[in-house]
Parts: C-alpha cells; structure tokens; sequence
C-alpha cells in the first residue's frame, strides 16, 4: 500500500501472464491475482479461463485499446480509494504491444505505488533458441500493417546491423515477409509461432524459404520473427584499417561496438583493433566522408 497525506492508496500490480502453457505462471503472480481486490483484463473471457483453472474468483473487470482512458480514470479512482488491482493482458506483459501504458501513466501522475511482476515473454523466449549471439536487438512489436508505411519502415532498417524482432499476425506474416525479402533482401532469419502451446513452431530459414512456408500452410497463432542483419559488401577491402572505416562511414555503431563486432568476425584481439580505432576515430580526415 502507498501512503499520501495519511490517505492509504492502493498497489497497482502490472502482472505477466503466460504467453500459452499455463505452467509458465509465477508462484508470485499467482498470489498477487489471489490477493487484489480487482483485475483489470485485456478480455475477462480469456483471462477467467486463467483465474479458473487456479481457483482464483477475485473480481475482474475489462481494459482494453478502446477503452483504456476512460477506464483507468475509473481505475485510478478506486487505487485512491484504498483497492489494490492487477493490470493482465490477454498475453505476457501489459503495455508490451498490448494495452497497459495509459493506466501505469495516470496511476504515477496520481502517486500510486506500480509494482510489475514478471513472467513469460514471447521476445526473449523466442531469441533464446535464435542461437544469435548478438549483444543487442530492435524490438519493434507489430510491423505498421499500412503497406507503404511498413515498406518505408524496413527502409530505414536496411542498413540495421543488429537483429530486429517483430511481431505480426497470421494475417499479415506473408506481406511483411515479402516486403522484408523485396527491401533488406533474403536474409537469414527465424520465427517462433505458438510459442509453448501444443503446436509449437520454430522455422529457422532464408525469408524467402519461410515466405514459402507461410503461403504453403494454414497458420494459427501469433508470430514473433527475428531478422538477422544483412551481408555488409567492403568495398575499400577486407583489412582491420578498412574495415573500421566503413563500419564508421556506413553505421551509427559506437567505436566500442565496432571495435567488437571486428574483433569476433575476424578473430582478434578486441585491444588490438581498439587500438587501431582510437587513431582513425581521432584522425579529423576520416571526418569528412
């Protein structure tokens, strides 16, 4: 409980849910979903299937997209009141692609304490059997599901040098693929769909291979797709000196980071090349590309 002025305000829990296998809730998750005086749900028909099958009967109430400003000033009132809710999507994490962030917004501008509890999330269980090894990625969520604004998206990506993550729908996973193989190219790439459930499937191909597979099979269920970055061409050759001066005239890459990725493409030593870095990062003519 929060305390303003000797007023007791209630908690706002933004719970994780599991994303299929209801094994993957979170003792802790179970608790808090027990123990508020109300949940506010993505669609209660979903999230009662999860409250039945452990025995939970707290209140629920709905909060989704377009609904969400007008209930979380309802919401936020009863947290003033003293009642503790937890925040659920249908899915893992509210406010990640599903609504949530409106509610956690209004709940902090009003002083309530917001307490997220963790869980599954279909981002990090799909990269974890990705194999990739890159130290970062670009979570995009769903790509825009306007042609040519997704088309102009993937645009500004092609020269990404990290991996990105979408997530799309059945509906719509053969456009983005198709868009992703005309602009960035047939890249390798890797897509988790059903992730935990009983159908459960991960593909990792070409785009264009997986473009086949998707105009090949009837798919169900959500789709999370990880892009791998593209094949860089060296036009100035292929040594260490070239090398940095391209990555620093052709990417928004930190010298850190180009020094890193060098140093593990080429085996290395990472000191070496940062070494070989600090003087073409000092060298005011290397400025002017």
């Amino acid at each position: 409980m929060g305390k303003n002025n000797d007023i007791i305000l209630g908690t706002l829990y933004v719970a994780a849910t599991p994303i299929g296998n209801l094994e993957d809730i979170t003792l802790r998750c179970l608790r808090v979903l027990g123990d508020v005086d109300l949940i506010a749900a993505e669609d209660t028909r979903h999230t009662r299937k999860l409250l039945t099958h452990f025995n939970i009967s707290t209140p629920l109430i709905s909060y989704y997209r377009e609904n969400e400003t007008e209930r979380s000033a309802q919401l936020v009132k009863r947290l003033l009141g003293g009642e503790s809710i937890a925040l659920v999507s249908d899915a893992g994490t509210p406010g990640i692609s599903d609504p949530g962030a409106v509610l956690v917004t209004c709940a902090r501008a009003a002083g309530i304490t917001t307490v997220p509890i963790p869980g599954a999330s279909a981002i990090t269980t799909a990269l974890s059997v990705s194999g990739l090894s890159a130290p970062h990625f670009l979570f995009l969520g769903f790509a825009p599901s306007q042609k040519a604004h997704r088309r102009t998206l993937l645009t500004s990506l092609k020269d990404f040098q990290w991996p990105i993550v979408f997530y799309e729908s059945p509906r719509r996973i053969a456009s983005l693929l198709t868009d992703i193989l005309t602009i960035m190219g047939n890249r390798n790439a890797l897509w988790g769909r059903e992730i935990t459930k009983k159908y459960e499937d991960f593909k990792q191909d070409t785009i264009k291979n997986l473009l086949g597979h998707a105009t090949a099979q009837n798919n169900r269920g959500e789709f999370v797709l990880i892009v791998e970055p593209g094949e860089i061409l060296h036009a100035e050759g292929s040594n260490t000196h070239d090398l940095i001066v391209w990555y620093k005239k052709n990417t928004s890459m930190s010298m850190k980071d180009v020094c890193r990725k060098i140093a593990t493409d080429l085996g290395l030593s990472r000191s070496a090349v940062y070494q070989e870095a600090l003087g073409i990062y000092k060298d005011k003519t290397n400025n002017k590309f």
